[in-house]
């Protein structure tokens, strides 16, 4: 999709009502569905982190930014996700978090970033953390540039590409919590997102379709 066309949109997904639980559910494992539909969020005690879904122009078109986290000895490892990480102390709120970390790890200024909307906040059991997403948008091509500490890679994925459905499937997969388990993914250029990272673009997707 044309950037102009995207940008022009705006104000329209601002006003868009969040699907929430409906929307996640969609790309959730089956063993998640049951946890989504209880009511535990305001209750929780678990650690708190933000992500941003980053959007902007490349070659007039408009692309969402993802990336790839290097292998380590934890539940996430080496799976594609948004650019983001936990709060600090030091932070004001969620939004500055989401935009420090969007800086530490693929180097985008955070005055750079317009903020747009926040998502429904999701629960990710396997690492106890609350994760508070925001939807933002830089007017101008960016410089991408990876923090190699916590970064192997970075995915830009067309915006056309996002909203076809024929990206959406199933694949079996070993995760931290069972093996071989059939999950709903989202597949393109050979890249499979799935767990948290699926289940927050879902409703980002939904969120689109109703405004584009």
């Amino acid at each position: 999709m044309n950037f102009k066309d995207f940008f022009e949109s705006l104000a329209a997904i601002r006003e868009v009502e969040l699907p929430s639980i409906a929307s996640h559910i969609k790309m959730a494992p089956l063993e998640r569905v049951k946890s989504l539909q209880e009511p535990i969020y305001s209750s929780l005690t678990a650690k708190k982190a933000a992500v941003m879904m980053l959007f902007y122009p490349k070659e007039e078109n408009t692309h969402l930014v993802l990336i790839k986290r290097n292998s380590y000895p934890g539940v996430h490892s080496s799976q594609i996700a948004f650019p983001g990480g936990k709060y600090e102390k030091e932070d004001k709120d969620f939004e500055e978090t989401a935009l420090r970390e969007t800086f530490e790890e693929i180097g985008v200024v955070s005055n750079t970033i317009s903020i747009i909307k926040s998502l429904t906040p999701l629960y990710i059991p396997p690492s106890d953390f609350l994760v508070y997403p925001f939807m933002g948008v830089c007017t101008s091509e960016i410089e991408l540039v990876l923090q190699q500490e916590e970064v192997a890679g970075i995915i830009e994925i067309p915006l056309q590409t996002f909203l076809d459905d024929s990206i959406i499937s199933t694949k079996i997969l070993d995760t931290s919590y069972a093996k071989s388990l059939e999950v709903p993914v989202f597949q393109f250029e050979g890249h499979v997102v799935w767990g948290a990272t699926a289940m927050m673009l879902s409703e980002l997707k939904d969120v689109l379709k109703v405004a584009l």
